[in-house]
């Protein structure tokens, strides 16, 4: 990796004399693949430097930015346009979002050194995934065929909140609205699923059907 990807993994606050250094922040998780490196690295930069949550609001603002604007996201993933236009078009999306940490800078110039931006909307998400698990949550995702109403949500998190499955974790919850499952619902929470879609029972049916014939 080139030299401020480095940098993400190396910097350290200056510590004064006479005092130890300070043990390397470890992520909560661990994430994989090219998108969960340079989140790691951007975390634990800003785990020493107490600003994680500054961090994050930097990359909550700028994916909310780059969602609403299709051109934006186009733009950074466009392999034709050269590194010295993406620069230039990495500080105007920066400028555009205020005054950013350092470390956001650092990453977003990285990730174009590296001809990387391309996994930018996957590295915000990782970030936003270490920041889940450093505040002890878990999502908990509900796919049903038409939106829930909240106290039926609040009723199946409340249920999950008491299980094992819930790990001791607060639940951050969703719903997903995927009308090709025709009813019932899909329970994703964490790395677990529970389906009680009705398409997935008329499936398994077909199956038994299948395989008895």
């Amino acid at each position: 990796m080139a030299s401020r990807f480095t940098r993400l993994t190396t910097a350290a606050p200056k510590l004064a004399r006479g005092y130890a250094a300070a043990a390397s922040p470890k992520a909560p998780v661990t994430l994989y693949g090219l998108d969960g490196r340079y989140a790691t690295a951007l975390y634990t930069a800003a785990a020493r430097q107490n600003a994680l949550d500054a961090v994050e609001r930097d990359l909550t603002q700028l994916s909310t930015s780059i969602s609403k604007d299709k051109a934006v996201q186009a733009f950074l993933e466009n392999p034709t346009v050269t590194r010295q236009a993406k620069a230039e078009g990495i500080s105007a999306l920066l400028s555009k979002a205020g005054k950013v940490n350092p470390l956001t800078k650092n990453l977003f110039e990285a990730l174009n050194e590296n001809s990387r931006l391309d996994q930018t909307v996957k590295v915000l998400s990782a970030y936003a995934e270490l920041m889940s698990a450093h505040r002890n949550e878990l999502p908990l995702v509900i796919t049903s065929a038409k939106e829930l109403d909240k106290s039926v949500l609040n009723k199946i998190s409340d249920s999950l909140q008491k299980s094992k499955l819930a790990e001791g974790k607060k639940l951050l919850v969703s719903n997903k609205v995927k009308t090709d499952i025709l009813g019932g619902i899909l329970v994703e929470i964490g790395d677990k699923s529970i389906d009680l879609t009705v398409s997935s029972k008329i499936a398994k049916l077909n199956k038994l059907v299948t395989d008895a014939v």
